[in-house]
């Protein structure tokens, strides 16, 4: 069946806009890409009220397992099913072959940057990096220095933020090396994909993903301690009113290990010991979903009920792996950020696979002056925050809110970075019976123990307001289902 007739694509699309954003399923001139056009046969196909069948069918999946997000800030009260769109986004065997390529590479030099930072600094020494942006961010953790980290694996769990931009490629918009969340939702919405559409799935030859608890739980056994053939791992979750609690539950649910908050764990003699219904047991790692702030109050912060008193001595002596690392939270910054194509040269001495997106640091006076001169082009972050809070989207703002962030950053402005408001790429989305175009980005996830692996696919995040920029689920965005093909 030719799906790039006028009719029958007018029957898909409707009224459908294209524009100068790179469309995921269709090209430049409106026909649809040859990767999708099984896609769209299928969804030609089904009636109106069949496509509806399918919707509802999804959402009550997730409605029964109980995947939930919270929104923050919002009137209509903060639980939430995760927003979920039933068509997926694929993406094929050579692009992601690059995207693999580009990740590896990426990780492997951040990693290196981590040991050198808390090591000999050779980078700084070098001057390839300012000294003075590295110790004053407050993720670089003194503590560290010196400190002999299992296999020298500071990040063991990455979760890097992707966007295609208008010319077909792929850039990293950002990294997120702290506690990384989302993959629950890209394992669940594959559960619910496969339930959904079964026969269009297995005709696509889709590479699979439901490994990838077992893959985090082998990344975690191989940074055990040296002497712990049989490590207990345990995950460490800050506890129901988390946001991404459901996450917590999930992960430890399916890697079948203990899912502990601060108040279960106990230090004797710089070991770390769990309580349990028959006594102490030890812990050997500790999947931490806990920031550095709240981990240890003998170490950060004192007021933290979150954590484990005396887990950081513990961690120095080598009797237990947490990951990430403390202090990984350095390379999470955004001004730090701008750096990562010179730590790849510098470490691997090679060029990108995939490149950063032009970043201006408003600690420099030319780039600060020429920001504040055109706040109303450009998005603004602050360099620490995450899940989209913290931001100023130029084209969007308003007089207010450009003089409100002017001032921030005259009195800061370490603590920003600027940005082109990109025009990144744009997917169909069902919404009652029509599909309309929404942005969209990729996080895949990247695992790095003995080895580094990389589940083929990742959470394709949606903006599902019209016209917003904000994929982040904590914004009201939302998830598709993410198909690489063999």
């Amino acid at each position: 069946m030719a799906i790039n007739t006028p009719a029958e694509l007018k029957s898909i699309f409707g009224e459908y806009p294209l524009d100068d954003a790179f469309d995921e399923m269709r090209s430049e001139n409106g026909d649809v890409r040859d990767h999708y056009r099984a896609l769209a046969q299928t969804l030609a196909r089904l009636p109106e009220s069949e496509l509806q069948r399918h919707k509802q069918a999804a959402d009550l999946s997730f409605l029964t397992q109980g995947i939930t997000f919270t929104v923050y800030g919002r009137n209509e009260g903060t639980e939430r099913i995760f927003p979920y769109d039933m068509l997926p986004r694929l993406i094929t065997a050579t692009e992601w072959e690059r995207i693999e390529r580009g990740l590896t590479q990426r990780i492997t030099a951040l990693n290196l940057f981590l040991r050198d930072i808390y090591s000999d600094a050779k980078i700084l020494n070098d001057k390839i990096i300012p000294r003075e942006l590295i110790y004053s961010c407050k993720h670089y953790r003194r503590q560290m220095r010196g400190l002999q980290v299992p296999r020298n694996v500071y990040i063991g769990v990455v979760g890097s933020d992707l966007l295609r931009l208008n010319n077909g490629e792929f850039v990293v918009l950002e990294d997120n090396l702290r506690v990384p969340s989302g993959v629950s939702y890209m394992l669940t919405n594959r559960k619910v994909m496969k339930r959904t559409f079964p026969q269009l799935f297995n005709s696509y030859g889709v590479r699979p993903i439901d490994h990838y608890p077992q893959l985090l739980l082998q990344t975690l056994r191989s940074l055990a301690p040296e002497g712990r053939p049989e490590p207990n791992i345990v995950l460490l979750t800050p506890g129901y009113f988390n946001s991404a609690y459901f996450e917590h539950t999930y992960l430890a649910r399916q890697m079948g290990i203990d899912l502990v908050e601060g108040r279960d764990l106990v230090t004797h003699d710089n070991v770390v010991y769990m309580r349990t219904t028959h006594g102490l047991k030890r812990v050997d790692v500790i999947y931490r979903r806990v920031d550095d702030d709240f981990s240890d109050p003998l170490v950060f912060r004192s007021d933290s009920a979150l954590g484990c008193a005396g887990l950081f001595n513990a961690y120095r002596a080598g009797n237990v792996t947490v990951t990430n690392a403390f202090g990984t939270g350095l390379a999470d910054d955004k001004a730090v950020y701008a750096y990562v194509p010179r730590m790849i040269r510098y470490y691997l001495n090679e060029d990108p696979v995939l490149p950063n997106v032009e970043t201006f640091l408003l600690g420099e006076e030319k780039e600060r002056k020429h920001v504040l001169a055109n706040l109303g082009k450009l998005v603004v972050k602050a360099v620490g925050e995450s899940g989209g809070y913290g931001m100023l989207i130029g084209p969007h703002s308003t007089a207010e809110q450009r003089d409100e962030f002017a001032l921030r950053i005259e009195a800061n402005p370490r603590n920003y970075i600027a940005q082109p408001t990109l025009d990144f790429s744009r997917a169909p989305c069902l919404f009652g019976n029509q599909l309309e175009p929404r942005h969209v980005d990729l996080r895949p996830y990247v695992l790095y123990g003995d080895k580094i692996n990389i589940v083929p696919g990742g959470l394709t995040r949606v903006a599902l307001e019209k016209g917003s920029l904000v994929v982040n689920s904590s914004q009201g965005g939302g998830s598709k289902d993410t198909w690489v093909l063999e």
